[in-house]
């Protein structure tokens, strides 16, 4: 899947960057905020989508005795990035809207309309692209949320066109600029928050530890009790976890750990982890 998901990455970037140069022409030509603020917004999914390839190329790479997860966790380090310069670039729009709004100027209605018309059906074709990747991939969700946040771009670039060209009244590009800063300000919160949750050891959300303590005594013969569960992910793909297992004086240490793991594996969906299991006896005397 990780090759999929960098070629689409790569053919979304080519696109992006293509049609990117297109509408900062257009919108320093006709004066139009909402081409310039969604070229801008353009430009930054350029560099993420740039930057996504590069970061599932540099995860291809093996582990080695400094990385020894690999460099899958580059991915995520991408994400955040994402969804920083997602929130950039809608202060800014937010902070061109107000300027606008104070002193609207011309706006030449016809060929914003058609360069907004070029760019809805861009995106619409790096979205379709983007959308048979994996779902699931952090990264692919910060450059799905880009693209989502320049198709609502350009309905607005579509709409305000449409409304100066009937009335003349050329606010309405600031305010729907507006509107679309939020939404994209909205996605990159949430971009930002499941990013940081995992460069900071966050439990996945499938995982809760007291589950796991006290699922795993009641289904293992000769377990105990199961302690020191810490649990983190390299990706939402990769979920990792330790614990501590105590098994009774009687038991087979090589058993209970097998079981352990198959447990762990077929109930909470974790295939990866490393279990320490003890007798009884080492318990009470820790």
């Amino acid at each position: 899947m990780g090759g999929n998901n960098r070629m689409r990455v790569g053919v979304a970037a080519l696109l992006t960057g293509f049609f990117m140069i297109a509408e900062i022409i257009g919108g320093l030509v006709s004066g139009s905020l909402a081409l310039l603020a969604d070229a801008g917004h353009m430009m930054t999914d350029f560099a993420a989508l740039a930057m996504a390839w590069g970061a599932f190329t540099l995860a291809k790479r093996p582990a080695n005795w400094k990385h020894t997860f690999g460099y899958d966790r580059f991915t995520i380090l991408v994400a955040f990035v994402n969804g920083l310069t997602l929130s950039l670039i809608a202060v800014w729009i937010l902070w061109e809207a107000a300027a606008r709004l104070q002193a609207p100027g011309d706006v030449l209605a016809g060929p914003m309309l058609w360069i907004a018309i070029g760019g809805l059906i861009v995106n619409l074709i790096v979205f379709k692209i983007l959308m048979g990747a994996d779902q699931e991939n952090l990264n692919i969700r910060g450059a799905v949320l880009h693209v989502l946040g320049d198709l609502l771009g350009s309905v607005a670039a579509i709409i305000a066109a449409l409304v100066i060209l009937r009335t003349g009244w050329t606010p309405i590009d600031p305010i729907l600029s507006v509107l679309v800063a939020v939404l994209i300000l909205r996605s990159a919160w949430f971009l930002i928050k499941d990013s940081s949750h995992i460069l900071l050891e966050g439990a996945p959300p499938h995982i809760d530890r007291r589950a796991i303590r006290e699922d795993l005594p009641v289904q293992i013969e000769g377990l105990i009790s199961v302690e020191h569960i810490h649990a983190w992910s390299i990706t939402p793909e990769r979920p990792m976890l330790t614990l501590e297992a105590f098994a009774t004086d009687e038991a087979n240490l090589e058993v209970v750990s097998l079981a352990i793991k198959e447990r762990l594996q077929t109930q909470f969906h974790i295939d990866h982890a490393t279990v320490d299991v003890m007798r009884q006896s080492s318990q009470k005397t820790s």
